[in-house]
């Protein structure tokens, strides 16, 4: 059997010891079970084998192989009640996705704006609630500036959004503090341009 995916899925057995069981004749039933990305986007799953093949392109799609001398079976959209029997302790085993959340800076310099600070609290809880040890916190700034001025400010941001985070009970160990200056700007402009949005720093919880 083969199968090709694009998204997120899950099958029911493991591949090896699928393979071994059809190859075998003793023929359990595969599940297959197409979830949709956590930012809701759907990829899509081709499930085939020498008999046919079907592709589930829609979320929460599924589709069954009975045996290596049968077809993979038509699709269906399968139900919640379905889906917790068959997949409930891998759904509740998958980790939580990431989550990212932005910062934003006043003009030419490292203090956070007051909307920004208010987001530390919900950022903590995140890293409480995942039990994190990777985080990542990426400085970036606007073109106001020489390049290599804003390369340090956008060092200076992200460190001092590390040290918050560290100071509110986040381990050290577990941040990575990068920047990338003005060369990844969230709206792109020309040079010398003040733009509120790409003077922050990203903050991502996994």
């Amino acid at each position: 059997m083969m199968f090709t995916a694009l998204g997120r899925y899950l099958t029911g057995l493991c591949l090896c010891l699928l393979a071994c069981g059809l190859a075998a004749g003793c023929g359990p039933k595969s599940q297959f079970l197409l979830l949709p990305d956590p930012d809701g986007r759907v990829g899509a799953l081709t499930v085939s084998n020498e008999k046919g093949s079907q592709l589930l392109d829609k979320a929460y799609m599924g589709a069954s192989v009975d045996s290596a001398d049968k077809a993979p079976s038509p699709p269906t959209v399968w139900s919640q009640d379905k889906i917790t029997k068959l997949f409930g302790p891998a759904l509740e085993a998958q980790p939580d996705p990431a989550v990212t959340f932005i910062l934003y800076f006043i003009s030419g310099t490292s203090d956070l704006t007051e909307e920004s600070i208010e987001k530390i609290p919900r950022i903590m809880a995140a890293i409480r609630d995942r039990k994190s040890t990777d985080l990542s916190v990426i400085g970036h700034t606007d073109r106001v500036g020489a390049a290599e001025m804003n390369r340090r400010l956008s060092v200076n941001r992200a460190s001092r959004v590390a040290e918050i985070l560290i100071s509110k009970g986040a381990d050290s160990n577990s941040i990575e503090v990068t920047s990338h200056g003005e060369e990844n700007p969230l709206i792109p402009t020309a040079d010398d341009v003040a733009e509120p949005k790409n003077r922050r720093v990203e903050v991502t919880v996994r």
